[in-house]
């Protein structure tokens, strides 16, 4: 494979990469899309995945240039791509038990490998490659190399992976959270119970040879090495609908620090109106499984967050530090205690691996009076409530998303539709 420079991670580079791209975003997008020419051929999508998984580059902002230059008609691939994510956002928020089970299954599942010499064998020939199926082994070293892989072609390799390799679904959800640059919690675990009919219960996605052909233009055929039957993965425990957690606001005339995570990156765009005492950038990548977090991915988080706080620096005039490291809880409590912080106000951090680090450290700056505010953006506020359920539940709203989001009117939306 060609060796490829990996995207900057910083929001001049994302707004860089939608300026490109958005004259595209119409019908020319809605005709080639699907297909996964390989890694030097990447012009049919947006590359814009690593920086709306980190908001270096906003949904609104990606929503509000594509209808500047596109009648909602033309774009509704691109749109509905966009609410995708959302949706995954919104109904893992709303479902968290489901990212809780999923976290122990990792542990537990790799636990036992170590315990089962055949199953560990069959997945580290997945995972190094040596399947000999070409589209998986070639898809394992473009994502382990780059940090991507195109939206159809993670629904082959996780298909191959839980019918054809007999694999746990887990275990593969977990060698793309370590590998992903936008890798994301809520699409990427939802994407895995999808494939493998946990998501839409008993509806699998099923790799075909004859799909694989076509769309990789002639790369790939892994003629006679696929599963023909997708039999779909059952669990007993029903993931209840739960409320959303509630918004804060930024109390008037009160100091406050303003932490950062790698799930917003971008705290002064339309967000953070006041002025922050102090500024933290937390880097919570290596909490994304037990098991080693790539280098490009790791790399690509830890220059979004550095790039979000030197920002809001220029942007608050105020000091701004990054923690990465294993003592992260312990570094928030001293630096509240160093900058004589009463409240800390974040941008508000999803279901996922940062948000399991400030749930155990609530209670402890809970117990030093240090109150931690999260702040929900009006996208959120506006789009979650519609991903109770399946995304055409979602889909339906669009229009009168769009207009309450200001984008687009209802009539107009409706029209082009």
């Amino acid at each position: 494979m060609t060796s490829q420079a990996l995207p900057a991670p910083s929001r001049v580079a994302g707004l860089s990469r939608l300026s490109g791209f958005v004259a595209g975003a119409g019908s020319r997008y809605a005709r080639t899309r699907n297909f996964d020419f390989g890694p030097e051929r990447r012009g049919n999508t947006s590359g814009l995945s690593p920086y709306v998984r980190h908001r270096l580059v906003l949904e609104q902002e990606l929503l509000e240039s594509t209808l500047e230059s596109h009648s909602f008609s033309a774009a509704t691939k691109f749109i509905e791509e966009v609410f995708w994510r959302t949706y995954f956002k919104g109904w893992l928020e709303q479902h968290p038990t489901v990212w809780t089970d999923y976290v122990r299954a990792v542990s537990d599942e790799l636990r036992g490998l170590q315990s089962n010499s055949r199953q560990l064998d069959r997945y580290n020939t997945a995972t190094n490659g040596n399947t000999g199926i070409d589209c998986f082994d070639g898809w394992i070293e473009e994502l382990v190399t780059t940090g991507y892989l195109h939206n159809h072609a993670r629904m082959w390799f996780a298909s191959i992976w839980v019918f054809t390799l007999n694999l746990p679904w887990q275990l593969g959800a977990d060698f793309f959270l370590r590998h992903l640059l936008d890798g994301d919690p809520a699409s990427n675990t939802l994407s895995w119970r999808w494939v493998s009919g946990l998501h839409t219960r008993g509806k699998t996605y099923l790799a075909r040879v004859s799909n694989i052909v076509n769309f990789t233009d002639g790369r790939f055929n892994p003629q006679g090495k696929l599963a023909t039957s997708a039999k779909p993965v059952t669990e007993s425990r029903l993931h209840a609908l739960e409320a959303l957690p509630r918004t804060a606001s930024i109390p008037e005339d009160q100091r406050f620090g303003l932490l950062v995570s790698e799930d917003d990156c971008a705290p002064e765009m339309r967000l953070v109106e006041s002025r922050p005492s102090a500024i933290l950038g937390l880097v919570a990548t290596r909490q994304r499984s037990p098991l080693p977090v790539g280098i490009p991915a790791f790399d690509f988080a830890r220059g979004a967050v550095r790039d979000a706080v030197a920002r809001a620096e220029r942007a608050f005039q105020a000091p701004g530090t990054v923690v990465e490291d294993d003592d992260t809880g312990d570094r928030i409590i001293d630096w509240a205690a160093a900058n004589q912080l009463n409240t800390i106000v974040t941008p508000h951090v999803p279901v996922g691996p940062a948000g399991d680090l400030l749930d155990s450290v609530r209670e402890r700056l809970d117990g030093k009076g240090i109150r931690l505010l999260q702040l929900r953006r009006d996208y959120d506020s506006i789009s979650w409530p519609h991903a109770t359920r399946g995304f055409f539940s979602l889909k339906k709203a669009l229009p009168a998303i769009l207009s309450e989001l200001g984008i687009v009117s209802e009539g107009a939306a409706s029209k082009a539709g």
